[in-house]
């Protein structure tokens, strides 16, 4: 019999607690949910407003994983959806708005990935971001020092930037912009990558032709377009074990040495969400924001 709980009034069906999603570690669906019941209070306020894509994997990360951007069927009616403009035409996506939705989702089994924008201003950006992506043999402590250049880029046009692990295998850099066109902000983003190339032709390449990224850092800017999402930070990955995309301090950027240091497992997450809050609540106040150049 499938258990019935209440979330914040809202009745929710929660299936296969015992089932292990994580086999590398044992980690169960019943522990998923508690996860992000942990964490509600940090990741809610960065899904709020942003259409959810959905990247499913109900039978753990070796079996189907695949993308459900538009509503899925079955989704109570308490759950706000909206339509979003698409280029084959409207369609209407989940925007995960408390907790109780929150829960709901949780119990699909996904990660959890947003647009730079917000429903109200579709394809107007109020961030920026730049998805650092290591080509092999090259890791995450390359792409630290990727981002190091990345920050100081920023900070000389007035732009704070904070990072995050991806939960799988690169870096993350995320910053506060006023609202701007998203192709605007693509081509400030792509204009920074290839000065990051141009300063730094050992380690960094702009474009993704696979050719040209073994031992490099590829710096995607082109997650910034309006159709593209990111990782949201607090998501739990489908990978071999249960890692989250956890912000970090500049100085955890600038001291790893070790792809180690930088990977964060659900219950590491919860743990320095109680020490630290949440690293990343500055991109939610308006009035960090800065104009692009």
């Amino acid at each position: 019999m499938t258990p019935i709980t209440e979330v914040a009034g809202r009745r929710l069906s929660l299936s296969n607690l015992e089932k292990v999603l994580y086999p590398a570690t044992g980690f169960t669906k019943g522990e998923v949910l508690h996860y992000y019941a942990t964490v509600a209070d940090v990741l809610l306020p960065h899904l709020r407003d942003r259409p959810v894509s959905f990247l499913r994997y109900p039978d753990g990360p070796d079996g189907q994983v695949f993308f459900t951007k538009n509503v899925p069927a079955g989704t109570p009616g308490w759950v706000r959806t909206a339509e979003v403009p698409r280029t084959e035409g409207p369609a209407r996506m989940v925007l995960v708005q408390d907790l109780p939705s929150l829960m709901w989702a949780a119990n699909l089994v996904t990660e959890f990935h947003t647009p730079q924008w917000t429903i109200g201003t579709p394809g107007v950006a109020d961030r920026i971001v730049f998805d650092l992506d290591p080509g092999a043999p090259a890791t995450v402590v390359e792409c630290c020092e990727v981002a190091l250049w990345l920050r100081e880029r920023l900070g000389a046009d007035g732009i704070e930037a904070y990072a995050k692990p991806s939960g799988s295998k690169g870096l993350h850099l995320l910053a506060s912009v006023t609202p701007t066109p998203s192709d605007q902000v693509s081509d400030y983003a792509k204009e920074l990558a290839v000065e990051a190339e141009k300063a730094l032709p050992r380690l960094v390449v702009h474009r993704m032709t696979k050719s040209l990224r073994p031992g490099k850092v590829f710096v995607d800017w082109s997650q910034n377009a309006a159709r593209k999402t990111t990782a949201t930070p607090y998501t739990l990955r489908a990978r071999a074990e249960p890692t989250v995309s956890a912000p970090v301090t500049w100085d955890e950027v600038e001291e790893c040495r070790r792809p180690a240091e930088l990977v964060f497992r659900a219950p590491d997450v919860t743990a320095r969400v109680t020490e630290l809050g949440d690293l990343m609540a500055p991109l939610l106040d308006p009035a960090r924001a800065r104009s692009l150049p």
